[in-house]
């Protein structure tokens, strides 16, 4: 209903009546604030009963736009293309490592002050993208882009001529904030192209770079510091970083929906890159108009603690709680990997690195795996629901067990990383065939990268009006546990060993995983209830402001 009809019909509730909505049980229909919800739940119901129903009728009987202007192909080019930009956090974490004793020596300093820089590294890399993510969801991903690039180049060129432990523990503080953040923008970006029911398959080409950056990093740091010394592993980082940053510039258009709602609205001048200069040309001569429907009303001002807020919700907590957990596990086979292997088997930290592989390519799996599973449950869940997928158009998540939906997938494969990492546990521990402890590291990778990327999924399925918000806060919590883990793994494998370090984590998954099972039931209601107090406040603030304008 546009305004000139709001205006004419008399069943539109004046501020009166709107105040009285304000004491409506639950329940009771009330209208969306968020853009992703779509119009009331009848409008909704008939969107996807007659809009939805097949591709080929789609045009004549809905006037629903697209949930994005771009194909197939551009949207998978760009979501790769930000997910190599993601690559760099991790890489910086992981090329790192191997170069720890020379840091040490050279500088001067304990090994234990410098494996300090790591610990503020992660801490960081929490932190950061809070501020960042939350920022881009107000003004956009390519501004973001550019903060982030101004202050990991500066870090990485800092790093380099640095001679002294403090500059190097603020400099690696530095560099954690410019390159965490890229994250967050790769899953927004996703997120701001990919609807539900294909997210499992794009979220899966956003995923490679953040899985190869674990599984080269160690390889291409020792290679580099035992034959170029520490200090060429910062110029790499920054000869990398500006390569990418200037394709990311170059190629990647605004895809906040914020600004530019589905792509076909145009961004500023300053904000433009070549390729969508290329796309406002080509719908110019196709004559195809600027559906500015399709924009998201964004908050006045970027709220840098708005990640925190999903800690609260019960939803949000439990998934979000859980997810940190598996994470804090995976780092912790990360990173007394090295140690682990040159202990038990005096290999070189060239080799250490090439041990690494495995768990990345496993990682890398997710794409053909789990990401399948998951586009795969959707269709089913949407299918039993009545709701026919259609090709490019958003699916309203009321209408679907969305937390069940992932779930159903992510619960299996957690149970799988257990017995894989109690396998990689006690073949480490037997110093078993250098092939078993391998073997247990890729699948280590497929089942851990396949549960968190679901869950991962999810959470950005249920908060998707600011999407790199939600992965902030998904990247806080991860960070914050991983720091944890990672300051108590080595402790807790010289105490007990490595094959019962493994059980210790596989226990505590299990013993949490009884959260999952109770977010599938009760979430669709914790959702629905969440939804409920969110309009109420959004009709108590509309009445307060129409009360002031009169």
């Amino acid at each position: 209903m546009d305004e000139k009809e709001k205006v004419n019909d008399p069943t539109v509730p004046d501020v009166d009546s709107s105040v009285a909505s304000l004491n409506t049980p639950l329940g009771t229909e009330t209208p969306r604030s968020d853009a992703n919800k779509g119009p009331e739940p009848k409008e909704a119901t008939s969107s996807h009963n007659t809009g939805d129903v097949e591709s080929g009728e789609q045009g004549a009987q809905t006037n629903e736009p697209p949930y994005s202007v771009f194909g197939h192909r551009e949207k998978a080019t760009m979501i790769i293309l930000v997910s190599f930009m993601a690559l760099i956090s991790p890489l910086s974490s992981a090329i790192y490592v191997p170069a720890l004793p020379s840091l040490a020596r050279d500088l001067n300093v304990s090994e234990s002050l410098i494996n300090l820089t790591v610990t503020t590294y992660l801490i960081f890399q929490g932190i950061a993208p809070s501020f960042i993510g939350n920022y881009s969801d107000t003004y956009g991903r390519r501004p973001a882009y550019m903060i982030c690039c101004v202050v990991y180049l500066a870090a990485n060129i800092g790093l380099a001529v640095q001679d002294s432990y403090t500059a190097l523990l603020i400099l690696r503080c530095l560099q954690s904030c410019g390159s965490s953040a890229t994250v967050a923008l790769g899953s927004a970006v996703s997120a701001d192209l990919a609807t539900r029911a294909e997210r499992g398959k794009y979220l899966g080409y956003a995923a490679m770079g953040v899985t190869l950056g674990p599984a080269l990093g160690p390889v291409i740091g020792g290679l580099i510091d035992q034959y170029l010394g520490w200090r060429a592993i910062f110029w790499f980082l920054t000869i990398l970083s500006g390569v990418l940053f200037i394709t990311l510039f170059v190629f990647l258009p605004e895809t906040c929906r914020n600004m530019v709602g589905n792509g076909s609205i145009a961004s500023p001048w300053w904000n433009m890159s070549f390729l969508a200069y290329i796309q406002q040309r080509r719908q110019r001569r196709q004559g195809i108009e600027p559906d500015t429907g399709t924009i998201k009303l964004s908050r006045r001002r970027p709220n840098p603690f708005a990640s925190l807020k999903l800690l609260a919700e019960k939803e949000g907590g439990i998934a979000l709680g859980f997810g940190s957990l598996m994470y804090g596990g995976y780092y912790m086979v990360l990173t007394t990997l090295s140690s682990e292997l040159a202990t038990r088997f005096g290999f070189s930290s060239v080799f250490i690195g090439l041990c690494y592989l495995p768990l990345g390519f496993g990682s890398l799996s997710y794409r053909y795996t789990a990401g399948y599973l998951l586009d795969w449950n959707f269709r089913r869940h949407a299918k039993a629901a009545g709701v026919i997928i259609s090709h490019n158009r958003q699916q309203d998540i009321e209408a679907l067990p969305i937390e069940k939906i992932r779930i159903q997938v992510s619960l299996p494969l957690v149970y799988l990383a257990c017995a894989a990492i109690i396998a990689y546990g006690w073949a480490m521990q037997t110093r078993a065939s250098l092939a078993g402890i391998e073997i247990s590291l890729f699948f280590c990778g497929v089942f851990l990268s396949g549960a968190l990327n679901a869950l991962n999924t999810l959470i950005v399925d249920t908060h998707v009006s600011a999407p790199a918000t939600a992965v902030a806060a998904n990247n806080l919590c991860r960070c914050l546990v991983g720091a944890g883990a990672a300051a108590i793994a080595a402790p807790l494998i010289d105490r007990i060993g490595m094959g019962w370090t493994g059980v210790f984590v596989a226990g505590t998954w299990v013993a949490f995983s009884p959260m999952l099972w109770l977010l599938m039931a009760k979430g669709p209601k914790w959702r629905q209830a969440e939804m409920e107090k969110k309009d109420r406040e959004r009709v108590k603030k509309e009445v307060q402001n129409a009360r002031g304008s009169i």
